[in-house]
């Protein structure tokens, strides 16, 4: 991969979105400028987090960025939630899989992972709050679960005709109709 290299985003309903990632294995350049695009579709895309499944990538990686602010960028390869605790809070919710699409999503609000950054050293951390909340809902993405999934009855009902658009879509690309 070059250091040129611009990922798109793919859109529900795209299988990879529901297939759980694979580990990732080679800590070198490739995955580094791989790692560098993730960032750059986040940021084109106005999102706060991205995880490899949203670019067509089956690798356990996740980015994310919850203050905007070029110091707080995050990188966590083959992560592991090992503890999810505080009180559940309800919170609306994004995806960029789902364009225009949000729900009411509840969540613990701490999370303890293990993971890797893109150099392969160990990290261990507690996430609160925002942060939190998009670490979870990136890792989610990593084991094949959407933001669907996580939508009460109500919620997609409500965006019932956003969602059929997207299968739509997705067909006609598919039949190339």
């Amino acid at each position: 991969m070059s250091e040129a290299l611009e990922l798109q985003l793919t859109l529900y309903p795209q299988p990879v979105l529901r297939k759980r990632a694979v580990e990732v294995e080679a800590f070198d350049a490739d995955l580094g400028a791989f790692v560098d695009a993730m960032f750059g579709c986040m940021r084109r895309s106005g999102g706060v987090g991205l995880a490899a499944p949203q670019v067509g990538d089956r690798r356990r990686v996740l980015v994310l960025n919850p203050t905007g602010k070029p110091e707080d960028d995050l990188v966590l390869i083959n992560p592991e939630i090992v503890d999810r605790s505080g009180p559940i809070t309800l919170h609306e919710e994004g995806c960029l899989s789902f364009p225009g699409i949000y729900a009411e999503v509840r969540r613990p609000d701490r999370c303890r992972v293990t993971a890797v950054d893109a150099a392969g050293a160990p990290i261990e951390a507690t996430y609160e709050g925002f942060t939190s909340r998009v670490v979870q809902h990136e890792f989610d993405h990593l084991e094949g679960v959407l933001l669907v999934d996580r939508m009460s009855p109500a919620d997609k009902l409500q965006n019932r005709p956003l969602l059929e658009e997207l299968v739509e879509r997705y067909r006609a690309e598919r039949t190339g109709s």
